[in-house]
């Protein structure tokens, strides 16, 4: 289970723990130590980039990724690509609050599992 910055590791953290997963956390720029992986996207007001270390991900290894809350699915899809890049197997998102008019569940493949515990 993926963890984003910083919320998301609360909740992915503990869902880990509890299924007996590994936890991967999805760190802003320059935080992580060691090799890492990393992506920039596009926000509503500028670029931001998330990293994570560079062997935290065996091939092929199924993903989860996890945050408290998806707006507009800027954080969540580049996280989703990042996830890609380092070689893990994409299978969802997993949020516990969505902003529905924000739209940001049309920015994630729809192929994919998207589940929120609650919509607003």
């Amino acid at each position: 289970i993926a963890g984003i910055e910083s919320r998301g590791f609360i909740c992915a953290s503990a869902l880990a723990f509890k299924h007996k997963v590994g936890f991967i956390p999805i760190r802003k720029a320059n935080k992580l130590p060691g090799k890492i992986i990393g992506v920039n996207y596009k926000l509503e007001y500028g670029e931001d980039r998330l990293e994570i270390q560079q062997n935290s991900i065996k091939e092929g290894s199924k993903i989860v990724v996890m945050d408290d809350l998806l707006a507009t699915g800027g954080t969540a899809s580049a996280s989703g690509d990042l996830i890609r890049e380092a070689g893990g197997n994409l299978i969802g998102y997993v949020f516990l609050v969505e902003l529905t008019e924000l739209g940001g569940r049309k920015k994630l493949d729809s192929n994919l599992l998207v589940e929120s515990l609650i919509k607003y």
